[in-house]
């Protein structure tokens, strides 16, 4: 069983039904859909495939809903692109009334006046572009071309060190939550989100449309690494967005932030998904470059959730063949990652009933070398407790809620069962549990397991019984 998930982006290579079937077989556990392409029909299409093809498939896939956030965009060219030489002045006009050229182009953001100085450094199209400016007035930047090339319409603009003043939450953002609602998102991503408060304000428009998707704050903001722990309380989970955040803090501080960022989410019983590139060279070559290997492997071994992938997969010419490769890379890194426990638990203090009774089964499964622990639960808190420390003992949760269950496709060394009615006695469901795992072949007779469980099963939060049983004894 792979500890680590993996998150599919879906576009045009990957939303035919054979497709997303196979993508799905070779270990795909969470869709993603991109709110930067497409309508709300289209996405609600997807995501009902998804559901069917899962449901036939007999797995429980998430949905994540990504929202596209703030984009902050130039305007088009009279001939689609132009080509920029090192050492040219070049304008950015809010007024610009007509295609641009060689020497100007029209601002979608006009905000972008307010947020500059002399020297700032702006980055375009992902950093291949660099500018610094020269000056500002009311309606206009000037600037000189210090890194030149190709530059097309609608490309994106960054400032080097972050301070752009652009909200979190676009008015298209607020319509694509109520979109995600209405197809029952599992995850809701929330772009360049700089402080708790854009977190909380997407939780409550996310509310007020009826749904309960758990909030993943994407990292890609130069302001948001000073304010990360106030904006992992606010939210349920991280995405290290390694693309965004490398333009505006330099690529070499990414893979440092990385690991802090994935050590802090762990540590705050937080999930968190690495994303960005991590089999790029995969949309058009059948097998990745061996730094990509390492850098998928890395995550893994810096204990990420999920590992994303997307061009990969939405555009890429080998979606199947990617997610294959990459489960393949997480399978043989988890083999490396060292278990400690002991250690880790140390010191840990408990502050729920349910929290320890998490705690106590992976200690207890981890020393007495049990095959599998069992987890009945409402809400998916205990086995998000259980994630947080290697143990190397598989955990296969089981639910009455499909919801949790879509949600617990996340969870990093979770394996999502099935469906579980919990209005039976304490002893049916035991034998239940054992019952499914002997014949399923992950546990055989002689094996022990730990099964944890509430008393008032079905209701959240009540977690407060661990049973360690033999099978077959």
């Amino acid at each position: 069983m792979r500890d680590t998930k993996i998150v599919a982006t879906l576009g045009p290579a990957s939303t035919s039904e054979d497709v997303l079937r196979e993508m799905i077989r070779a270990g795909v556990n969470v869709v993603r859909i991109n709110f930067s392409h497409g309508s709300a029909q289209e996405h609600i299409d997807r995501v009902q495939m998804v559901r069917r093809i899962s449901e036939e498939e007999g797995q429980h896939v998430g949905v994540l809903a990504d929202l596209q956030g703030p984009k902050i965009r130039i305007s088009k060219f009279a001939n689609q692109h132009i080509m920029l030489a090192n050492g040219v002045t070049f304008t950015f006009d809010i007024h610009a009334d007509v295609l641009g050229d060689e020497f100007r182009v029209g601002l979608d953001f006009p905000d972008l006046i307010k947020d500059v100085v002399k020297d700032d450094i702006l980055l375009l199209d992902d950093g291949k572009i660099r500018m610094r400016v020269l000056s500002v007035s009311e309606d206009k930047l000037e600037c000189v071309v210090e890194q030149g090339g190709k530059l097309s319409d609608r490309k994106g603009i960054n400032k080097l060190g972050g301070g752009l003043s652009a909200a979190a939450l676009t008015a298209k953002d607020m319509a694509d939550i109520i979109t995600a609602a209405e197809f029952e998102a599992d995850f809701l991503a929330v772009s360049f989100p700089k402080s708790k408060a854009d977190m909380y304000m997407a939780r409550e428009l996310m509310r007020n449309a009826g749904g309960d998707a758990l909030l993943i704050a994407k990292i890609e903001r130069a302001e948001a690494i000073p304010n990360l722990i106030e904006i992992l309380e606010a939210s349920d989970g991280l995405m290290v967005a390694r693309g965004d955040l490398a333009v505006e803090v330099g690529d070499a501080k990414v893979p440092a932030l990385q690991k802090m960022m994935i050590r802090k989410a762990r540590e705050m019983n937080k999930l968190s998904i690495t994303a960005t590139q991590m089999m790029e060279s995969m949309i058009t070559n059948y097998v990745p470059t061996r730094a990509e290997v390492s850098d998928v492997a890395n995550a893994v071994l810096d204990g990420t959730d999920a590992v994303m992938l997307s061009a990969e997969t939405a555009a890429g010419q080998f979606p199947v063949a990617t997610v294959r490769t990459m489960a393949h890379i997480c399978d043989e890194a988890e083999f490396s990652a060292l278990v400690n426990l002991d250690r880790d638990l140390r010191d840990y203090v408990f502050s729920r009933v349910d929290e320890s009774i998490a705690i106590s089964a992976i200690f207890a499964a981890h020393h007495l070398k049990a095959k599998a622990i069992a987890v009945m639960t409402e809400s998916g808190s205990t086995p998000l407790w259980m994630t947080r420390y290697n143990t190397n003992v598989p955990i296969y949760a089981f639910s009455k809620n499909i919801r949790t269950l879509r949600r617990l496709s996340l969870y990093r060394e979770v394996t999502v069962m099935q469906q579980l009615e919990t209005d039976m006695p304490p002893y049916e469901v035991a034998e239940k549990v054992s019952s499914i795992l002997t014949r399923k072949g992950l546990v055989v007779k002689g094996d022990t397991i730990v099964i944890t469980r509430g008393s008032t099963m079905g209701k959240s939060g009540t977690s407060d019984t661990m049973q360690i049983r033999k099978i077959g004894g």
